[in-house]
């Protein structure tokens, strides 16, 4: 088993008590052209910018290829596991999407990202219910401007 699974958890009190806090950042994550092909192969989308590094260095600003945004944006899930707690009794959680998420700066290929995260909600909807808001800047190694900034909702459901 992943050891990120594995962190001990933590109760709903303690959880509530963080919003407003950087909960934590993320290990980085290697963004390399493996990776960006594998992705296009998975959503059929094969644009230049991402699979012919050739090509891209000729005809984009980059001098490489970059990453879909969306795959910048599914390594949240890893990203959170690693840094989110885990609260007492949770049986699931789900995305349930995001208020505002916004692609600043393309990650090229080689280059590594990181997650930082800031609890910004965390309110029980029902009592087996608890709505999570959290602000996550994904961060690019060696550059100012990150890769993208995201107000993400989770639900998190009890026993």
């Amino acid at each position: 088993m992943n050891e990120v699974w594995k962190k001990p958890p933590i109760s709903l009190a303690a959880y509530q008590a963080m919003v407003g806090e950087e909960v934590g950042i993320s290990s980085w994550h290697l963004i390399d052209q493996k990776r960006i092909n594998l992705y296009a192969d998975v959503i059929e989308d094969h644009q230049f910018i991402h699979v012919d590094p050739e090509r891209a260095n000729k005809e984009t600003p980059f001098g490489t290829t970059v990453a879909h945004g969306f795959l910048t944006m599914s390594l949240l899930s890893i990203m959170s596991y690693e840094v989110m707690p885990v609260i007492e009794g949770t049986t699931m959680g789900v995305n349930y999407g995001f208020d505002k998420l916004r692609f600043i700066s393309p990650v090229k290929s080689g280059r590594r990202v990181r997650g930082r995260f800031t609890l910004a909600e965390a309110r029980l909807r029902k009592p087996t219910e608890l709505q999570s808001r959290t602000n996550v800047t994904v961060e690019i190694e060696g550059e100012d401007r990150p890769a993208l900034i995201a107000d993400w909702i989770g639900l998190i459901y009890f026993t």
